[in-house]
Parts: structure tokens; sequence; C-alpha cells
């Protein structure tokens, strides 16, 4: 319950949320960090990838790479870390270019 608490305490904070609005927050958080579709492989984590993507401002690609390395000792290993580095590339790729960031 203290995730839920943090986390609404924060999208309270971004949000300017009002007292009505917390509850729907908190419910909404709850829900979405307590279920997992396609495995359980997020679920034991402290922090859940996606709230680090967000809390972080990190775009698709480098969201990818976080997500990937997060996951790979509970679910494809090698496989995943490899998923990573291809993003990673891609990411480069695009910042080499100039005048390109990460939207």
């Amino acid at each position: 319950m203290k995730k839920a608490k943090d986390a609404k305490e924060h999208y309270n904070k971004k949000l300017d949320a009002t007292p009505e609005d917390e509850e729907a927050i908190r419910t909404i958080l709850e829900k979405a960090n307590n279920k997992q579709v396609g495995g359980e492989h997020y679920k034991d984590k402290h922090i859940q990838p996606w709230d680090a993507i967000h809390e972080w401002g990190l775009g698709f690609f480098s969201g990818n790479v976080v997500k990937y390395v997060a996951r790979h000792r509970e679910k494809n290993g090698i496989e995943d870390l490899k998923k990573a580095r291809h993003y990673l590339d891609k990411l480069i790729e695009l910042m080499e270019k100039p005048n390109v960031r990460e939207r």
C-alpha cells in the first residue's frame, strides 16, 4: 500500500489533483500496478519500469531499453538484453543525426 500512497502523492503534485480526485487516482494506480498481462516478470519489482520511465520522462526508445533490462532476469534472459541493445542502437543512430532528439 505504501507504493500506492507514494505514487498518489507524486501524481497529485504532478497533476495538482483536488482532494476529490485522490481516490480515483489511487484506484487507477493500484489496479494498473497490481495487474499484469502476459506473465509475472514485473509484479515483484519495488519500482515498476513504467513508473520509472514516466517519472524520468523517457521516450519510446529509452523506455524500451529500461523495460527490457529491468525484466531480463525474470523473463527472457539474453534475448531481452539483445532487445534492449537493439533499441539502444536505434536511439544512438537517431541521436547521431544533427538536430535530432528522442521524443
